[in-house]
């Protein structure tokens, strides 16, 4: 109730001067005051100072400058010892899905040798057909704790309008279909992603539904707007799922070369984002996604550096729980993906990512491209750097390495192939090729 007070009651000021006369001299104040330095030859940052000095400036950042409701063209606020002792009464771990299904998923620390979370994700639009099977490649992935759906482009062969009444329809039987994915491939009670399909809030409460739908054990997203930007149709989802009573996270997308600027502005307002998601969207952990506004993508060396040390920054100074959301710019069954993914998946383990949401392929821009075969070389390639307790140093290198492979081609990355043509959709098995 503070929280939609304040969206209320808070101080007035247009969206514009909330961002130029606000938020861009204040961030570009704490870049300078703490010497926030973006470090090419340091993807994978291994000063431990250098975190610390993120999330002070973050904090600072998102006291002064808090979160802009564009509903009410207000300013939520909060109090340095509000914000305090929310972030020190987070319980450092959850447990997600139901029955012999369930996981735990717990904060990790920098070099942490327990295996990181492993979430993954096709992210993609997909044709109405590949749905059901695009899911059950997914959820039967071993590797996998939880998974997200794909979004429906169409249902019963109408298009969906947001906010129109087909869209209701499409996400009640995305959560329908969901659901009898996971039973058909002998995991019912994994974590399953909130229904993607539905974008407006009136579509995300009609899917909620312990019987055929949307379950207490399944994570909904509070989405938040560029740059520490909320509307009502946004509170309006944080209330229900609270009410409902399901796991709600906090899903933040901060923009490089947007109004966070570069790749130090990117990190700093990043982890500001995740006080944001505890204190305003009421999130019990973080899916973490920033990207480059040019390249679509967060594989490149200035993304990698902004997810390391924001996951550092979190590690070193909070038990906030983050996923390390990962989007490719090559599409599925390419060389190039491979490279992305094994990068992506080595600097979110060893920078204290709580887990692994992988991977958005092909800028996730085309619809079904996308496969579990990426996802699942991204999660063992982290899941193996905890194992043997790698050092960012020496991720640091093997990052380097992958880049000089890839990152010249980012901006003519390959397309690849679309999900039907990787996997045999009947049998659900993957190609040779």
């Amino acid at each position: 109730y503070e929280v939609l007070d304040r969206a209320e009651t808070g101080p007035v000021c247009t969206e514009r001067d909330f961002d130029l006369k606000i938020f861009l001299p204040k961030l570009n104040d704490v870049i300078q005051k703490y010497g926030i330095e973006f470090d090419r030859e340091n993807v994978v940052p291994y000063d431990d100072s250098l975190g610390d000095d993120v999330w002070k400036a973050a904090f600072e950042l998102y006291l002064d400058v808090g979160t802009f409701c564009k509903t009410t063209s207000r300013r939520i606020l909060f109090e340095k010892d509000e914000i305090m002792e929310a972030m020190e009464t987070l319980p450092g771990k959850i447990i997600v899905g139901s029955g012999i299904d369930a996981r735990e998923m717990v904060r990790r620390k920098i070099e942490d040798s327990r295996r990181p979370f492993c979430r993954i994700n096709p992210g993609c639009v997909c044709d109405e057909e590949l749905f059901l099977p695009m899911c059950m490649a997914y959820l039967q992935e071993p590797i996998a704790d939880g998974t997200v759906a794909p979004i429906l482009g169409e249902i019963e062969g109408r298009n969906i309008r947001v906010g129109g009444p087909i869209e209701i329809k499409a996400s009640v039987a995305h959560a329908m279909m969901y659901r009898e994915a996971a039973r058909r491939v002998g995991r019912p009670g994994i974590y399953k992603q909130s229904v993607g399909t539905a974008v407006s809030d009136a579509a995300q409460i009609a899917a909620s539904n312990p019987e055929w739908g949307e379950t207490l054990t399944d994570p909904r997203a509070v989405g938040s707007l560029a740059e520490l930007k909320i509307d009502y149709s946004t509170l309006n989802k944080m209330m229900h799922f609270h009410t409902y009573g399901c796991i709600v996270y906090g899903l933040h997308g901060p923009m490089l070369g947007g109004y966070a600027g570069g790749a130090e502005g990117t990190a700093i307002v990043g982890t500001a984002y995740h006080i944001m998601g505890t204190m305003v969207s009421q999130g019990d952990f973080h899916v973490y996604f920033p990207h480059d506004l040019k390249e679509g993508c967060n594989t490149t060396r200035k993304l990698l550096w902004v997810l390391s040390i924001t996951h550092q920054a979190l590690a070193r100074n909070t038990k906030a729980l983050s996923f390390a959301n990962g989007i490719t710019a090559a599409g599925p069954c390419t060389r190039m993906i491979l490279y992305e993914s094994a990068a992506f998946g080595l600097v979110g383990t060893v920078s204290g990512a709580s887990g692994l949401g992988v991977m958005l392929s092909a800028r996730n821009r085309y619809r079904n491209r996308a496969s579990p075969i990426e996802a699942r070389l991204c999660c063992e390639v982290g899941c193996g750097a905890a194992k043997i307790g790698l050092k960012r140093s020496d991720a640091n290198q093997l990052v380097k390495e992958l880049l000089s492979k890839y990152e010249d081609d980012i901006p003519k990355a390959p397309l690849g192939k679309e999900f039907q043509e990787c996997y045999d959709v009947v049998h659900l098995r993957p190609t040779v090729e």
